[in-house]
Formats: C-alpha cells, structure tokens, sequence
C-alpha cells in the first residue's frame, strides 16, 4: 500500500494519473535523465571516451609501453591472457616420455627481462688494423691508428621495440658444461631445463611476459642432450687429442646438423651487404657469407623457424665504402650499422623476441667488433663472430662471442692451393717470422730476436737475397716453429697459416681468445707465449722435447681439414666449424637455474 501511496504522489508531481501510465512515465524519464548525462560525459572528457572504444588494440598497447617508460610512477598493467596450448614438438625431436611433463609445464612460463638500452657509453680509442702482411705484395697499410672519437651522442631513429622471448644477455653467460675438465666424463643425468628469470618489478614482468616458442625448446631439448652425452663416443673423422671433449663436440655437431635453421635477412643496399669478398687476408667473412647463403640444409625461408638470425654485412665493404679518408674514426661505420639494426628491428619482430640474443654477425675485419658500439644490444646480445676477439677491450664477450678464424685467400677459386709441408723430422729451421711493424708485440719481438741467433729467423721484411733462394711459403714450411705475434691488434693470419703449412704455431698475443676454443685444446697443436716472455722464447721452444714436438706437428697436420674452405662445404670443414661455435655459443645464453 505504501508503494500505491508513493507511486500517486510521484505522478500527481509530474502531472501524470494512473497507476500503470505513471510507472511507465517515470522510466522512460530516468532513461531520458541517464542518456543525456552520459552525452554530457563524453564531450565534457575531451571525447575521452569515444577514442577509449575505438582506438585498436595495438595503439593501446604502444601507448601503454610509452607511458611505462617515460612515468616515474609504476604503471599495473591489466593481467595477460593464459598461456596458449602448445604444439608438440617435431616428431625427429620428441623428448624422453620422462621429460615431457617438464617440457609441457615450461612451456607457457613468462620470462621477464629486463628493459634494454639502446646506445653504449662513450667509446674508447681505436686503432686501425689493417694487419697487411709484407709477403702480400699487393697490399701496403697506409692508414695510421685512429684517434679517440668524442663521446657519442644518441641521435633519432628507429626505436625497437623491447619484448623479449627468450632470456635476454643482461647477465654474463654460463657454459653448460666445463670441457676443460676432461678427466671428469660428461653427466649422464638431464640437465634442468631453462627457467623464467625473476624480477622485482611486477609491473616490468607482465609488461615483457612471453611464452616459448616451438623453436626455443627444440633448443632447450639440444642442450640437454649435448650436456649428457657419454663419453668415449668414437668417430674416425675425429682425432679426439684436438678436441677438449670429443664426446660434447660430437653429440652437439650431431644436433646442429639435425635441428639448426637460420634465417638470412635480405636487407640491405650491395655491395656492403649480400657482396661476399673471397680473397684477402679478410675473406673469412666473405667465405661464410657466400656458403650461408647458398646452403639449403641449414638456411630457411620462414623466420618463423629459425634458431638464428643471420645479418649478411661485410664489414670490409663497410671499411672500404664508408671510411672517410684521414678522418681516423669509424663513427660512420658505426652509426650505419646501427640504423640498420633500427630499421630491421623496427620491421620485423625477430629482433625484439629476444632483444638481438639469436642473431649474428660475421665479420673479419679489425674494426667489426667496434662497429657495434653505438648500439648497445647489438653490442652485449648478440652473437659477434669477428676476427678481433680481444676479451680486454669489453666489447668481445667470453661464451657468447666466437673467434672467427683469420684466412689469407691468395686463389679465391682455389682456396686449399699450395697447403701442406715438410715432415717433422725434416724441417731445419727452429723458429720463423716476417712480416711489417704493427702494433706492440712485433718491434719487441725484432729487437730481442733479429739476427742474433740462426736458429731463430726472425726478419722485419725477407731479405730480397734470402726470398730469391727460400720463399715466405717455404720458410714456414720448413720451419718447426712459425712466429705468431699480433698486429695492430690480436688476430694475425699467421696462425691458420701455420696450420695450412704444417707449421706448430706460436701465438703471441695477450687477451686473445683462440678461435673454436669451445671445443679444441689449443694446448694439443700450438705454443701460447706471454708478450713479457718474448725474451725467453727460445728456451720455451727448446724445452719442448723432440717426441712432443712430433706429436703436434702431427696433431696440426689432422688439425687441418678443420681450417679449411670448401668451395662445396664438407663436414667439420671451417665452414661448419664457425656455423656450429654460433650454435653452441647461442645454447650457452639459454640460462638454467
């Protein structure tokens, strides 16, 4: 009755009768009052509203990112969606019925990173390293060392974006395995799989979680299974003194063959991309780039994939096109080089996946490592395969980087042409050099070693009246020991020299990392002398017993096939050797816990 009561008084206010008719009346009027507010909502929050419920979802998301960027307030981001299921693997690759329940409850985790930076610090001075050998009668080093740059100043450009699939390299790498220890046989238990990587910042970890892709764990289920091969596996294309563990080496050549995909970015204006050089003593890059691209095995043309990202650049191109002559800097280098990296990781989303961590460089010339300093991800996550892989400068990194082997190419169309040497027994010379005044190792060398001692033949230039009887070749062919020092910087060509001719090596070089030293005990076929022990490296060398020395020196002449470039590829040749050091590098970024 109350109801009745209100209901009369309500409609005798607004002039309406009857119980039914005022009812009815009343609604349509609170709809009337609710419409027209909610008009006066919208226009009076500047169409906020309006561009809220139509804006796509992808502006909302960069807005989103901007603004968890640029505010000095945390930003809770709303919650993401479940994981997806996902596919199995692929049949060939099907791990243990044991593991499967640990692969399936990993797939799926988030794997927070860390927001990347996107220029590194002021660089430190370079010096030019044309390392051009006296005994290449076309070449002759012109340039002098390079002055200290200014400090560089981020300019406009493409900015990545900075998801993350993968772990990123914010923290340092850690083999999966220690193949020095070779007394100890390999586990034969699995190894835990990768996991996420905690954070504090919640609002950081919902912004960057992402799921693992098919191909992150094909590469988890490689790495498992290279870390628990047993020992003693025995193959006869293999000389197991060469290597720190055959056992490793051989299980995870076997996994690169049967899961490894690159993909090839066709990016880039020639020749500095895509223009392969295969003479030279920098035709290593151009060697890798030409048989890269022309391999059907390991090169896919679905990025989607792919395990590693190829960026096919010359640095030589690089250095010959884009140096400014006398102006001693390769900041054009570099600030080419980072733009291109801008650009791919603004057109494509491999890049941003796992801020640069699965892709690589190759590049032979003395100046590639620093030409990726003015972009820091370039520099810290990717996998930089150069020539120069010296640790002291901070730019090579240990377990992540790999030491591309120096090749001097002197027939591009017969590259194994005039390898090979004397016996051991029947070289006469105990020790060789020759070669131009670079750096700070060759001056010393010469001022302890030249002309006085017969045993040891070490020449600035070859005499022209010793090369008419005895050339450079011949000389380390005949010799027990070939000199090794560095240039301008670490690497020298002398050292695959050596292996070409037989020749035990003595590097002399401190800081450098020795190319494949992953997987090959230098120990077994080289001399490592330190710089300050110059003065002493003849009694170094003759400490060496004759039955030692036989042994190396037949250890280099099975070392070879190793070194070696292939106008067809072949198993285990250098082609293949510097394809699966990126594999087993790439596996040591994937971090367990």
């Amino acid at each position: 009755m109350a109801g009745i009561h209100i209901e009369k008084a309500l409609s005798s206010c607004l002039g309406c009768g009857g119980a039914a008719g005022g009812w009815s009346k009343l609604l349509l009027l609170v709809a009337l009052v609710t419409s027209a507010a909610a008009l006066f909502a919208s226009f009076s929050s500047n169409f906020g509203v309006s561009f809220w419920f139509s804006a796509p979802s992808s502006l909302l998301a960069s807005y989103r990112d901007v603004v968890a960027n640029s505010s000095t307030e945390e930003v809770v981001l709303p919650s993401l969606p479940p994981p997806r299921a996902s596919s199995p693997p692929l049949a060939p690759l099907l791990p243990p019925a044991s593991l499967s329940r640990d692969v399936d409850t990993l797939i799926g985790s988030p794997v927070p990173t860390a927001p990347p930076a996107f220029f590194a610090p002021p660089p430190s001075p370079v010096k030019d390293a044309d390392d051009l050998e006296v005994y290449a009668g076309e070449y002759d080093p012109k340039m002098p060392p390079l002055e200290p740059e200014p400090a560089l100043t981020p300019s406009p450009g493409f900015a990545p974006v900075t998801t993350s699939l993968s772990p990123p390299m914010a923290h340092p790498p850690s083999p999966f395995i220690n193949f020095a220890d070779t007394k100890r046989p390999p586990p034969t238990t699995s190894v835990p799989f990768p996991s996420p990587i905690e954070t504090s910042n919640a609002a950081e970890a919902r912004a960057s979680s992402v799921f693992w892709r098919e191909t992150d764990r094909q590469l988890m289920y490689a790495k498992r299974e290279i870390a628990s091969a047993p020992a003693g596996l025995n193959d006869p294309d293999l000389h197991a003194p060469l290597f720190l563990n055959v056992s490793i080496f051989k299980r995870s050549y076997e996994m690169m063959e049967r899961i490894l995909k690159v993909y090839i970015y066709k990016d880039g204006p020639k020749p500095l991309f895509h223009t392969p050089e295969l003479g030279g003593i920098y035709a290593s890059e151009g060697w890798f780039m030409r048989l890269m691209e022309q391999n059907k095995q390991f090169a896919v043309k679905d990025p989607e994939k792919a395990h590693l990202f190829y960026m096919a650049y010359s640095s030589r191109q690089l250095r010959a096109h884009l140096y400014v002559p006398d102006s001693h800097t390769s900041r054009p280098l570099s600030i080419f080089l980072r733009d291109y990296v801008n650009m791919i990781s603004a057109k494509y989303p491999f890049w941003n996946r796992t801020s640069g961590a699965d892709h690589f460089l190759v590049g032979c010339h003395d100046w590639a490592t620093y030409t990726t300093r003015m972009h820091d991800e370039l520099r810290k996550n990717a996998i930089k395969a150069v020539c120069n892989a010296d640790v002291s400068e901070g730019i090579f990194i240990r377990g992540k980087d790999v030491s591309l082997p120096e090749t001097y190419i002197r027939a591009p169309k017969r590259p194994q042409r005039g390898i090979g040497g004397k016996p051991a027994l029947k070289r006469s010379i105990l020790a060789f050099f020759a070669g131009h005044m670079h750096g700070r190792v060759r001056p010393i060398l010469l001022r302890h070693w030249r002309g006085r001692d017969r045993d040891m033949r070490i020449y600035e230039a070859l005499p022209q009246e010793i090369a008419s009887k005895m050339s450079y070749v011949e000389h380390m062919k005949s010799s027990k020991f070939c000199i090794c020092p560095m240039g301008y910087e670490v690497n020298s060509p002398r050292i695959v020299e050596a292996i070409y001719y037989e020749c035990v090596p003595v590097v002399i070089a401190d800081n450098f990392v020795l190319p494949f030293e992953e997987v090959l005990d230098w120990s077994a076929f080289s001399v490592v002398v330190a710089e300050k022990d110059i003065p002493k490296l003849k009694d170094i060398l003759l400490g060496i017993s004759l039955g030692k020395y036989t042994t190396m020196q037949m250890n280099v002449k099975k070392l070879q096939k190793h070194f070696l470039w292939n106008v067809k590829p072949r198993k285990h040749d250098l082609f293949h050797m510097i394809l699966h050091s990126i594999w087993f590098n790439r596996l040591n970024q994937i971090h367990v816990r």
